[in-house]
């Protein structure tokens, strides 16, 4: 299945529940923002192991739906996520070029 297929399914299952009156671009931020918190939690307090081993199950769960609040943002505002993804790339490769960057967590205005 292609993303574009995804995205057509999450449209046909907001629209189904006349949702789409909901899901205007504050509220679809605000909502890819609150389950980014809900990602999180499940790493809260746990060592870097522990994290590593966090339940499989409710991270798929979390992180479908940051994914599917960010694909309605995208698809609202007539934007490619694959596209800006890669465009985002190419543009840090320029912030953060290998020779300055590799094995750094440093941000770019510090290299």
């Amino acid at each position: 299945m292609l993303l574009k297929d995804v995205i057509k399914e999450l449209i046909s299952f907001r629209d189904s529940r006349d949702w789409a009156q909901f899901h205007d671009s504050k509220n679809l931020a605000t909502a890819i923002s609150i389950e980014a918190a809900e990602l999180n939690e499940l790493f809260l307090w746990k060592d870097v192991k522990e994290s590593e081993e966090v339940d499989r199950e409710r991270l798929k769960e979390e992180l479908a739906d940051v994914l599917a609040f960010a694909f309605l943002l995208a698809e609202k505002h007539g934007l490619d996520p694959l596209e800006i993804v890669l465009e985002k790339i190419k543009k840090n490769e320029e912030k953060y070029p290998v020779d300055k960057a590799k094995g750094k967590a440093t941000k770019y205005t510090e290299l």
